[in-house]
């Protein structure tokens, strides 16, 4: 692992070399309008760029992608930093997108249910046997044994599995007793090259006891994996033809995979890490323990590539992405195809877990079907509209739509750890202080 400190010499001039070409590549296939055109400020977007290369420049991140998309059109689309040690990021950077794999899976799901082939409230078990009779964990103490299993009030339904109630936890939050149960059963979270299927994975956790009841607590984590099953069970289909066939090739989302081609290898951008000097140092690509978090850089281009994990699996670009989220702003629709119908996406970005918070966002947000859902920003003190719905990955990626402003924001980096990090937020402020219309 070789460690860095990005030179500011000669960033910033190769940074404003790459603003010039960069606009229209990253928007690929949308329109490219003037921040005015869309209502923001030009000089005030400015801010943005400042932003970005002081946090390249201070080392906080190796290279970043800012994208913002008003009314349709791409209106701030640049590259800063590197993509890898002498690579300047690139506006068709490859990046793993992780977490950012659910709402993507998670609108799979739904177009299984607009063809009349599921049903929200129906128990999984109908569809994945395995999951009849689950248990639910009640911890007696902080140490791996100390728990005792009682049965679960009520069945999982695919609705608790979209809206992160079901009971089912990922292994890495710090609860010594469920990550011996999850480690002693090699349940992968689909960040590292893992042998075998999801078929085979997913009967794994149906036999990983539960944290909470069934719709009663709010609880993140591999639910996206046994949906990504589901679509394959009720489908008929690998997940991955599944998504190619209704989703990416519709959209021309040409650069989203699960694994991928040789020929894009070099495109794919590589993580860092904070390293003791205050800079950063890029991730080999062994498999690296950070504490609970196993996790490997490489799994999207060594080994297997059989495991298609529907909560963190694919890879993508800014660009790709954006027509993802430009569908889901237009009501289902992009360029004349229809993925969903309006009203299936507005009840995804509702609030679909009532009065519950949800532990990895401020105050004020709740959770829709795939995505959190901003329903106070008073109490979350953010600038965005109620309304707002977003998510982010594992990697330092993140997005968020704004119906009320018709807008998009996508920020795309690879770093971890990276709760430190602020950069997300700021761009987001800054975001909002370029609106004048």
């Amino acid at each position: 692992m070789k460690s860095m400190r990005l030179p500011s010499s000669w960033m910033l001039p190769l940074c404003l070399i790459l603003w010039v070409a960069i606009p229209y590549a990253q928007g690929q296939g949308l329109p490219v309008a003037t921040p005015e055109e869309v209502g923001l400020s030009s000089q005030r977007l400015e801010r943005i760029d400042k932003l970005m290369q002081d946090y390249v420049d201070r080392g906080q991140v190796a290279g970043v992608i800012a994208l913002i998309a008003r009314h349709g059109k791409v209106a701030y689309s640049k590259s800063f930093g590197v993509m890898d040690e002498g690579k300047p990021m690139r506006a068709d950077a490859i990046f793993r997108i992780a977490s950012m794999t659910k709402p993507i899976v998670s609108v799979g799901t739904m177009i299984l249910l607009e063809e009349g082939r599921i049903l929200l409230n129906e128990p999984i078990s109908k569809y994945l046997p395995e999951f009849k009779n689950p248990q639910v964990l009640v911890s007696d103490g902080p140490g791996e044994g100390q728990f005792h299993l009682v049965p679960a009030k009520r069945e999982i339904t695919i609705r608790h599995l979209l809206n992160h109630t079901s009971g089912i936890s990922y292994g890495f939050w710090g609860r010594p007793h469920l990550y011996a149960l999850y480690t002693q059963a090699g349940i992968s979270d689909g960040l590292v090259q893992t042998e075998g299927t999801i078929a085979e994975g997913v009967a794994k956790i149906a036999k990983m006891p539960l944290m909470n009841q069934p719709g009663e607590a709010w609880e993140y984590g591999l639910n996206t994996d046994v949906l990504g099953r589901l679509v394959e069970v009720v489908s008929g289909m690998p997940l991955d033809q599944f998504l190619a066939e209704r989703i990416f090739k519709p959209l021309g989302m040409v650069d989203t995979h699960f694994f991928l081609p040789e020929s894009k290898i070099p495109r794919l951008a590589a993580v860092y890490t904070p390293n003791e000097q205050g800079g950063l140092r890029r991730l080999s690509d062994e498999p690296v323990q950070m504490g609970y978090e196993r996790f490997s850089a490489s799994w999207h281009y060594q080994g297997p590539r059989t495991y298609f994990s529907g909560g963190a699996g694919l890879v993508s670009t800014a660009a790709d992405y954006l027509r993802f989220l430009q569908m889901l702003l237009n009501g289902g629709e992009l360029n004349g195809v229809r993925i969903l119908a309006p009203r299936t996406v507005e009840l995804m970005s509702r609030n679909q877990i009532g009065g519950m918070d949800i532990y990895l966002r401020d105050p004020g947000y709740q959770f829709g079907l795939g995505f959190a859902v901003l329903t106070d920003p008073d109490r979350s003190g953010r600038m965005e509209s109620r309304g707002t719905y977003e998510w982010g990955g594992f990697f330092y990626t993140r997005f968020w739509v704004d119906p009320q402003e018709d807008l998009i924001g996508i920020l795309m980096s690879q770093i971890r750890p990276n709760r430190h990090l602020d950069l997300d937020g700021k761009f987001r402020v800054l975001t909002y202080q370029a609106i004048i219309k």
